[in-house]
């Protein structure tokens, strides 16, 4: 990987000015990368990144928009768990940045955003691209997506204020901070050769936990034989023990479509998603009248999955989450725990385990057929997966990934009909949360930039010698997104990041034609013109290849394609009447009040 940064050398590590504090803070942490677009008034702190990048520290990644930056900082925390960190100029630099930020503001997603303003002389005078308060107040208008929001209105309180956005980012629930910095408080000269703190023990996040609540947990689950585990996206603490603790209950487990992170899709006791895309065989066991009780773990209980359960069956359910405010969503729930996953898991497999026995469903048997993309779980049109039909059949794409890509995948999934076609057909045997998507804000082209940011986080030299390790990436997404962010390839391309990109060509914005077919609204806004987006790729330096033929996506060389030195697209031509399995969606919309279709 090529990280366009100036030769090591001997330069001695001297904290000049705030900008290298705040870069000595995040050297602290372990952060690698900044993210971000350079400007007039951020420039003190690209001087800090020049500085630390010579010495080993932090380095500046630059994105062709802020948007995608912020993308890339939440993508770069998803691989390595590290803080995701971004900046901008001031003016428009910050307002590029609000989607980016929102986003990982819902997903709550750690990220640091630090934005610049003009010198504090210069506030209330008009300057070019004035951001203060006087004029386009960026401080105000980012707050509502933050956790912590900052002006910083003297040098000495940048440090103070640092600090607290730092140990905010990552307490209960996670999520962005932001603070806001004149150009000439970035460029004052510290009076320490060393900072004041060392932040990474004011980084770890307190532990709490409701005892009297997790010992009823414990208590309900030894009294019960037919349990259902329902995993939701905030899973990453404990996926292994939720996985030994279905197996020990022999527990059949579903998830939303975002819990999918979190689970072995060919685990025998998978029955595939609840929810938005989802299975049928998710749908019936949640309507089968002998379970017990339901965990629902690591969720906030979005329309996208659990939010349309019925009546009679919150009433066996039992929320269990690391953030309170998640209990909102689910205030009839028989009852709540709160506390560290692993923490809770860990004790009640102790718990499971010290009874010495395997747990089967009374009266009830599971049929376990595996279906073309591998695992157990029921799919719509499932012949589809197999077809030799050109143009190329968005099951089929899916069915071909689903056995192909290595289980090391980081496979991310855009905001579009990618999401239904990827949730119903697309199986990854990882439970280590390599499947990557954001659909709660449903920001266009988050993958694009995220996929770019986890690359780096997952990129290593080799210590013994100069051979650089990347780990497999996969990006996919529709035309529609594509066309919001193509211009990002551009960073892979100059770094040498070995991403695919796969783009889902039918000349529309599907999700608005299918979405408009289905509710028999007026069919308006969804056309594209026909774009060659292999063509846009070979123009930015990367592989470009044309997919209209089964014949075609057989002959590919994945494996030449993950050890490359260029990110590859692949402008596969879809079949553009194949209509995606988003009918929960669709009603959602319409607010129907029928009985919950979760399987369509």
């Amino acid at each position: 990987m090529n990280t366009d940064t100036l030769p090591a050398n001997n330069e001695e590590h001297v904290i000049l000015d705030y900008a290298d504090l705040i870069l000595e803070y995040l050297h602290q942490l372990g952060v690698e990368y900044v993210f971000g677009v350079p400007g007039g008034s951020i420039e003190p702190l690209y001087n800090a990144l020049a500085r630390s990048a010579r010495r080993g520290g932090p380095k500046a990644i630059i994105a062709r928009h802020e948007c995608g930056a912020a993308f890339m900082a939440d993508g770069y925390f998803r691989e390595t768990g590290k803080l995701g960190v971004v900046c901008s100029t001031t003016g428009p630099g910050a307002t590029n940045l609000i989607t980016g930020i929102a986003t990982a503001y819902v997903d709550k997603s750690p990220m640091l955003v630090i934005t610049a303003q003009t010198a504090l002389p210069k506030f209330g005078k008009k300057p070019l691209q004035d951001s203060s308060e006087t004029a386009i107040d960026t401080v105000n208008i980012i707050k509502s997506c933050t956790k912590f929001n900052a002006f910083v209105s003297h040098p000495a309180q940048l440090e103070a204020k640092l600090i607290s956005a730092l140990m905010e980012t990552m307490q209960s629930p996670r999520g962005p901070v932001h603070i806001s910095i004149p150009s000439d408080v970035l460029s004052a000269p510290y009076p320490s050769s060393l900072p004041n703190v060392h932040v990474n023990y004011l980084m770890q996040r307190s532990s709490l936990e409701d005892r009297p609540a997790v010992q009823r947990l414990i208590e309900e689950v030894l009294a019960s034989d037919n349990i259902v585990f329902f995993i939701g996206h905030g899973c990453s603490r404990a996926y292994d023990q939720i996985e030994r603790l279905a197996e020990a209950l022999n527990a059949p487990f579903v998830t939303g479509p975002m819990g999918k992170s979190w689970v072995n899709e060919r685990h025998p006791l998978y029955r595939g998603v609840y929810g938005y895309a989802g299975h049928e065989s998710a749908h019936n066991l949640f309507k089968n009248p002998k379970i017990e009780l339901i965990l629902a773990i690591g969720t906030s209980i979005t329309e996208m999955g659990l939010g349309k359960l019925a009546n009679e069956a919150l009433s066996k359910l039992i929320h269990i989450d690391e953030s309170v405010e998640n209990f909102s969503r689910s205030p009839m729930a028989k009852l709540h725990v709160c506390g560290h996953l692993d923490a809770i898991f860990n004790r009640l497999l102790n718990k499971v385990n010290a009874h010495g026995w395997k747990r089967t469903w009374h009266g009830l048997e599971f049929e376990c057929h595996s279906n073309v993309v591998g695992g157990y779980i029921d799919l719509i049109e499932p012949e589809k997966c197999q077809s030799k039909a050109s143009p190329i059949k968005p099951q089929k794409l899916m069915s071909y990934l689903s056995r192909k890509l290595p289980i090391e995948t980081r496979v991310f999934i855009d905001t579009g009909n990618i999401w239904a076609w990827a949730t119903h057909y697309l199986s990854h045997s990882s439970n280590k949360g390599l499947y990557r998507i954001s659909m709660d804000f449903g920001s266009m082209a988050w993958g694009i930039g995220a996929v770019i940011g986890s690359a780096f986080g997952a990129t290593k030299k080799n210590e013994y010698s100069d051979e650089v390790i990347t780990q497999p990436h996969v990006c996919m997404a529709g035309d529609g997104a594509w066309l919001m962010s193509s211009h990002e390839i551009g960073v892979a391309v100059q770094h040498q990041l070995p991403i695919l990109f796969i783009v889902l060509n039918d000349s529309a914005f599907g999700m608005i034609r299918f979405g408009q077919q289905l509710s028999n609204a007026e069919s308006i806004g969804w056309q594209l013109n026909k774009v060659d987006f292999a063509a846009l790729a070979e123009a930015q330096g990367a592989n470009g290849i044309v997919i209209e033929t089964p014949e075609q996506l057989n002959q590919l060389d994945l494996t030449a394609i993950f050890n490359g030195t260029k990110p590859t697209l692949l402008d596969v031509r879809i079949d553009p009447d194949e209509v995606p399995p988003m009918m929960s969606r669709v009603n959602n919309l319409k607010s129907e009040t029928t009985e919950p279709n979760g399987y369509q």
